[in-house]
């Protein structure tokens, strides 16, 4: 079969490599669609040692398997099981999990991969397939990180600072749960646009200095927008770190040091949150529908990331 390599630079090779075989409690799921994301970013200018690609969905091809032709997305952690975290549902948190599927073992951007039984997610007939990679990331992950902050801030504005694919999850998932108005800080013209066309105010970071919000969500990665959203977070309001990046530098000064807020930061999401995930696509489904802009195969995927690095594109797919 084919497979995609990330060589560094944003550079992207496609080598013929060998099949992969399920091994003991896996099935072998062929690769219907995997979306980009901004995480991916990183490993591309790296390069990185297995095959990338973590937002996946599949067609299981394991005859005899009770799996077998269902599609399923592929939860990234593989999780397992019967640790203290996962025993209490936070199958995201495991502490035995040492793999991530498209990090540490192979991913998507393939035409197969093998995958653990317990990171199967079934998709409903009414999902098709270019929407059903937004459940993981673009929603799984925002959708996951409100909740939590809910637990503090139940709703009134909300900040969002970055508009890439999370961001605009985040705006959309905001809107589904009741917080308004939502705002939004995002340089580029693109998403700018994308973002205001769901009913979000377009801010200039000065602008947005002016005012406090019940809730912050950091969904850059960028240093500006965590010190940003620390100052402008409102007193007992959150301030929801989503964005990644492999250091911080914030100053504490007086506008943050002198207030009582939270801070969460949130990984990704619980597998029990997948119905509750679905039912927010579903509520949504022609405004998530515009977030997939693009589509290409292995011999366009360094061309798509391009346009994606570049802000040009939201949440594009990789369809074998």
């Amino acid at each position: 079969m084919k497979a995609a390599s990330f060589t560094g630079d944003g550079r992207i090779a496609v080598h013929n490599v060998a099949m992969p075989q399920a091994g003991p409690g896996e099935v072998l799921l062929r690769v219907r669609a995997c979306a980009l994301c901004g995480s991916d970013l990183r490993p591309l200018k790296r390069g990185w040692a297995c095959t990338p690609g973590h937002e996946i969905l599949g067609v299981v091809d394991q005859p005899g398997h009770a799996w077998h032709g269902r599609r399923a997305l592929v939860y990234i952690p593989v999780f397992c099981g019967h640790c203290p975290e996962c025993e209490a549902g936070l199958t995201q948190l495991c502490r035995n999990a040492t793999d991530l599927i498209g990090w540490q073992r192979d991913g998507g951007y393939a035409e197969a991969v093998a995958v653990p039984e317990q990171c199967l997610l079934p998709v409903p007939d009414d999902i098709p397939d270019d929407l059903a990679p937004l459940l993981l990331d673009t929603i799984g992950t925002a959708a996951h990180g409100v909740r939590l902050a809910r637990r503090v801030v139940q709703g009134g504005e909300a900040l969002v600072l970055g508009a890439g694919p999370i961001g605009l999850g985040a705006i959309l998932v905001l809107r589904g749960m009741g917080f308004a108005p939502v705002c939004v800080v995002e340089p580029g013209a693109y998403r700018a646009d994308f973002a205001q066309s769901l009913g979000a105010t377009l801010l200039t970071p000065q602008e947005a200095a002016t005012r406090r919000y019940a809730l912050v969500i950091e969904a850059s990665g960028k240093d500006p927008a965590r010190q940003l959203g620390l100052e402008v977070v409102a007193p007992m309001g959150a301030m929801l770190q989503l964005g990644e990046a492999d250091a911080w530098a914030v100053t504490e000064h007086k506008p943050i040091r002198r207030k009582d807020f939270f801070i969460i930061r949130s990984f990704y999401f619980p597998i029990a949150d997948h119905d509750a995930n679905i039912a927010l696509l579903r509520c949504d489904m022609a405004a998530y529908a515009r977030l997939v802009d693009a589509r290409a195969g292995l011999d366009g995927l360094e061309t798509l990331f391009g346009e994606f690095a570049r802000g040009e594109r939201l949440k594009p797919l990789f369809v074998p």
